[in-house]
């Protein structure tokens, strides 16, 4: 969605309602498409919603709620226009592992809180919204992301393993869940674990043959008729069991915020997770069909979303990539498709669900472990380590920290790991000490490049990031260690190029200060040039440029070298 023009008031309501722009555009020759899109979308998410309830620990409609009533919702209020919403994995487990402990073993109170995050989430986004906190989201690095996804694939993995094998499972985290696993291994049912195998490698091959098509559900489908036929549920096939036909009944929540502890860093994390992987997944068919994306506008479509759920007793939701792909491959081309699913699983609500009476459990599991494996992306963990190490760390921080402490505490590290790593980066900025590159008027860095000219007599470096609080001291003693090495005496000038500072605040100009007091007690002379609007402006303030000479902005390091040594005993040598 493209900025205002100064013809268009930003109060105007038709401004925050997308619907406004996409339908006074919208062609007949789309219809179609919507209309096919949104059938597709709702039989890819009939398997995978009843799985992620499963794994949200709630019962198995409750996951089509989330598509039908979270649809609807982003509908109204979303800026891309093939975004699909509804239950995602990591958000599911997040919820199965905290919403537990604060239900204290009451399944209604847990359904309760539940829907009480969902209802949460839908605040803060409305919060998020009007103090634009969507820039926050830049914060989370893509390294962490990647990371923060492969913790979260292998965590929702072993979640399901244990009804790929037929076993109880159990444990609070990625580590204790596999322990107790290889424990139970010898109790196994090997009934179940072939029905498992049969629907992964049926889903695989189906996804590999036919992209973009509802391999899951026909796996489904056929999976009730085999166990059905075959009697396995006599035989101790754990299924799905009854699924309550009927709406949703729209009442909202029946607990308040106050009613639960915890239940705002709980909001806090699944909105975290909601607007990383929405955002992402919206830019990318963004780009590929060529229209605009408001980042701030997809707080009220997540937050909208996450009512509408709220209020029919579902938790929270978000816009994922897979399902977003389905339902763009299917030919959406607006949020109309959106409408149409919901409209589907409404139907399938009311006539059909005695039909997936008999899923396997297992099924389910397959449907989860193929769902979850795209997140593990171990090339690009590869890549960093090879490429930057120092992304690595941060990408192994957000793993560890998911399978160690969880879904929720881990998205929280990692969120706060990206702001260290930021901070660490800002506090060691590189400082370039500069050589004549040969025959030009131009400098770069010597330790890069060792074959450029040495200037006899002058250090000349160029601090490579914002002067700023963080990082201004650790500029100061790069360039006192360099006057050490090159000893007391063999300096009469340095000349601090600014050029790549975008920015300096009054710890920067601090520096300055105190810059000039070592050198001017060593008789060495201070100079500035390349410093920016912004930049001069400050240093004027704070008295500098009576320290270090006019601060002119036409002043290169090249032109200020010729004149110093034009008019002093400086020279220049290799």
């Amino acid at each position: 969605m493209a900025e205002p023009t100064k013809q268009q008031s930003a109060a105007s309501w038709l401004w925050w309602f997308p619907p406004a722009d996409w339908l006074a555009e919208y062609r007949p020759s789309w219809l179609l498409g919507d209309i096919v899109g949104g059938i597709t979308l709702a039989a890819y998410a009939i398997p995978v919603s009843l799985a992620y309830a499963g794994l949200a620990g709630l019962p198995p409609q409750v996951g089509i709620y989330g598509y039908l009533l979270g649809g609807l919702g982003y509908a109204l209020f979303g800026s891309s226009r093939q975004l699909a919403i509804g239950p995602t994995s990591a958000i599911s487990l997040m919820i199965a592992g905290t919403v537990g402990e604060m239900a204290d073993g009451d399944v209604q109170r847990y359904a309760q809180i539940a829907s009480l995050a969902a209802f949460t989430v839908a605040a803060l986004s409305l919060l998020a919204w009007l103090l634009r906190l969507s820039v926050l989201v830049k914060l989370i690095s893509d390294s962490i992301l990647v990371g923060f996804k492969a913790g979260a694939a292998l965590t929702i993995a072993m979640t399901q393993l244990p009804s790929l094998f037929g076993v109880d499972g159990g444990g609070h985290n990625f580590f204790e869940r596999a322990f107790l696993l290889a424990g139970q291994l010898g109790q196994m049912q090997y009934l179940v674990l072939v029905v498992g195998f049969i629907a992964i490698g049926l889903i695989v091959i189906g996804e590999r043959l036919l992209p973009g098509k509802p391999v899951a559900l026909g796996v489904v489908m056929l999976a009730i008729i085999a166990v059905t036929l075959l009697g396995l549920p006599a035989l101790g096939m754990p299924i799905t069991g009854d699924i309550p036909a009927g709406l949703p009944n729209l009442t909202g929540p029946s607990l308040r915020l106050r009613d639960v502890e915890g239940i705002i860093p709980l909001a806090a994390g699944c909105l975290l997770l909601a607007y990383i992987e929405g955002v992402s997944a919206a830019r990318t068919f963004a780009a590929k069909h060529g229209y605009g994306l408001d980042p701030r506008q997809e707080l009220l479509g997540i937050g909208a979303a996450n009512l509408a759920v709220a209020m029919g007793h579902g938790y929270p939701v978000a816009g994922g990539l897979s399902q977003s792909a389905v339902n763009d491959k299917a030919g959406a081309r607006t949020p109309l498709a959106l409408v149409v699913a919901s409209v589907t699983l409404a139907l399938c609500l009311l006539f059909l669900t005695g039909l997936l009476e008999n899923l396997p459990k297992a099924v389910l599991a397959a449907v989860v472990l193929t769902a979850v494996y795209g997140l593990l992306d171990f090339r690009a963990l590869l890549r960093m380590l090879r490429v930057s190490p120092f992304d690595f760390l941060a990408a192994a921080v957000a793993l560890v920290g998911v399978l160690l402490l969880g879904i929720l505490q881990g998205i929280l590290l990692a969120a706060v790991a990206s702001i260290l790593l930021l901070l660490t980066r800002l506090s060691r900025p590189h400082v370039a000490f500069l050589g004549r590159v040969p025959s030009t008027n131009s400098y770069s860095d010597l330790d890069r490049h060792p074959e450029n000219e040495r200037l006899a007599g002058i250090i000349a470096f160029r601090p490579e990031a914002s002067l700023i609080y963080v990082n201004a001291d650790a500029v100061l003693c790069s360039v006192l260690d360099r006057l050490r090495e090159a000893g007391p005496a063999a300096v009469c000038l340095a000349v601090c190029d600014l050029s790549a500072a975008p920015y300096i605040d009054l710890a920067g100009s601090r520096m300055l200060h105190e810059l000039h007091t070592e050198l001017t007690g060593r008789g060495i002379t201070l100079r500035v040039v390349g410093a920016r609007g912004s930049a001069r402006d400050l240093l004027r303030a704070e008295g500098i440029e009576e320290k270090v000479g006019a601060l002119d902005r036409t002043v290169t390091l090249d032109s200020l070298l010729k004149r110093m040594i034009e008019s002093g005993p400086v020279t220049r040598v290799r």
